[in-house]
């Protein structure tokens, strides 16, 4: 017998040995259990008098318990969806261009189907990567190719690592299976705010590549993809840096947010864009112990580093946060020499002294179309360009939220010391961000107060700026993810079509399942 049981609620400063609760309360003999694991763990901080963990668990029974399903929080077990490996049937190999996350799953999909795809990364293997990533952070070396943007891993091999979407797809418990036997810490299957975190995304990144490996597919490192062209037969010839080229009838574009050269070439070999919304604004951080007590009161010491996640929406934008980092550092993310790009990274165990977030403004097409999709991405350069101008040398505009909201200009930090690595310069954040970003930044600051007491702080540091949280643009694609280029498949978040390390794996994960199973 198979069961789910839900709502298990326990007090976080009751210490209680779940498995012994359970058999406890729904009168279970205990050789009966054969096996007993979470599959949901979350905590509930609504009531701050009483904040508890609230479970769901699987339990597997060696005889049957007729009553349990008459429980109205027990019901029984669905397993998991898995998916299924069709076998390769084409004449070549698929092309994926970009090993971040969509690019990672849809190889991995197919290297099972024994397609032996052909992996092409523009950056570094994610050893190398580190140190590329190290020599940028500790001595201001800008490798344009491989760097917090690029190579091995994608974006979010420096970030939080955060496993969140809103997403309700049949395969998201099979990705963060996937995740955790390739390396991730095996909560991450079942607590409601699963993060890898960026120390441990390299072993997982690094071993996906192996299976790959083991399984026949090809990686090429250090590689830009550069042209293609259809050819008579219908295959297309990519060609790539290094005059390395490859012939393929499936060409998966896994590119990144980041990849604007690549975008624009495949702009000018026809491929349909538009405009989309995206969001532009900055970091805020505060004393991770201020986060903690604003979240979970006395209770804080009985629970790990605290997240929070809030919204308003003003008469003509919205406000809200993004990729929160608890115990994290605010990163020198930039792609492009002399240009300033924040985001939000933080390690497994979380343990840093500031919490950070992005706080982030809608930026509609309206905004900033003039006669080209691609203007959304002119747009995000120019304020990257005008954050660096601020310093002259990657230090990047700050301000502290007490002086922002006054309209005035800090001297100096105080009690929240920026972690942003080459350091800030503080300034009045519209030299480098739009006019109406800052006017909601500061209409919406008092409003996000009143929702959580504290967060308008007049310490908290603002640090700018932060305007690759998603792509300004939209490959388009039909309804089995095919441009109108055939073969040619648009994925993730490079092409619009997913926001975070989930969205673009389940977009990489089932565009490959689609492909394979073509008849």
């Amino acid at each position: 017998m198979e069961i789910k049981i839900a709502n298990i609620r326990i007090p976080v400063d009751k210490k209680a040995d779940l498995k012994q609760w359970v058999i406890k309360r729904y009168h279970l003999q205990a050789g009966h259990v054969e096996q007993f694991r979470i599959i949901r763990s979350s905590v509930d901080a609504r009531n701050k008098k009483k904040i508890v963990y609230d479970y769901q668990v699987y339990v597997r029974l060696s005889k049957p318990y007729p009553h349990l399903l008459k429980q109205a929080d027990v019901f029984p077990y669905q397993p998991q969806v898995m998916p299924e490996y069709m076998p390769w049937k084409h004449s070549h190999a698929p092309v994926v261009v970009g090993f971040g996350p969509a690019g990672m799953f849809a190889a991995l999909y197919l290297a099972r189907c024994k397609a032996r795809p052909i992996v092409i990364e523009r950056g570094s293997t994610i050893e190398h990567r580190i140190q590329e990533v190290e020599a940028f952070l500790q001595k201001k070396i800008l490798n344009i190719r491989s760097n917090v943007q690029f190579g091995e891993g994608g974006a979010g091999a420096f970030s939080d690592g955060k496993l969140t979407t809103n997403l309700h797809s049949p395969y998201n418990d099979f990705i963060l299976q996937e995740f955790f036997a390739h390396g991730a810490d095996e909560d991450i299957t079942y607590s409601a705010t699963p993060h890898i975190g960026t120390d441990r995304l390299a072993e997982v990144v690094r071993n996906i590549r192996q299976e790959i490996m083991d399984l026949g597919g090809e990686f090429h490192f250090n590689t830009l993809f550069e042209d293609m062209q259809v050819q008579s037969d219908g295959s297309i010839a990519v060609r790539c840096s290094d005059n390395k080229t490859f012939t393929t009838q499936h060409l998966l574009l896994c590119l990144g947010h980041s990849a604007r050269d690549t975008i624009s070439m495949l702009y000018a070999k026809g491929l349909p864009m538009q405009a989309k919304a995206y969001s532009m604004g900055v970091r805020i951080e505060h004393k991770q112990q201020y986060i903690n007590k604003m979240q979970y009161g006395n209770f804080a010491s009985y629970l790990p580093n605290a997240a929070y996640k809030a919204a308003v929406h003003l008469a003509d934008r919205s406000v809200y946060t993004f990729c929160m980092c608890p115990g994290g550092v605010v990163m020198a993310s930039a792609s492009e020499k002399d240009t300033i790009v924040t985001n939000g990274m933080s390690r497994k165990a979380r343990d840093e002294e500031n919490a950070n977030a992005a706080l982030l403004v809608n930026v509609l097409p309206e905004d900033y179309y003039h006669d080209s999709p691609l203007d959304g991405m002119d747009f995000q350069a120019r304020y990257e360009r005008a954050a660096y101008a601020v310093g002259g040398d990657y230090r990047a505009p700050a301000n502290l939220v007490g002086e922002f909201l006054q309209n005035k200009v800090a001297v100096s930090a105080r009690s929240v010391q920026p972690s942003y690595p080459h350091g800030v310069v503080f300034c009045d954040l519209e030299s480098c961000l739009p006019t109406f970003v800052v006017r909601a930044l500061r209409e919406a600051l008092p409003l996000l107060n009143k929702r959580m007491p504290g967060f308008a702080h007049p310490d908290a540091v603002l640090t700018g700026v932060e305007t690759r949280s998603s792509s300004p643009v939209r490959i388009l694609r039909n309804e089995h993810r095919e441009s109108t280029i055939s073969g040619v498949y648009p994925i993730g978040e490079g092409a619009g079509y997913a926001g975070g390390i989930m969205s673009a794996a389940l977009d990489g994960l089932t565009t490959a399942m689609g492909i394979a199973g073509e008849r």
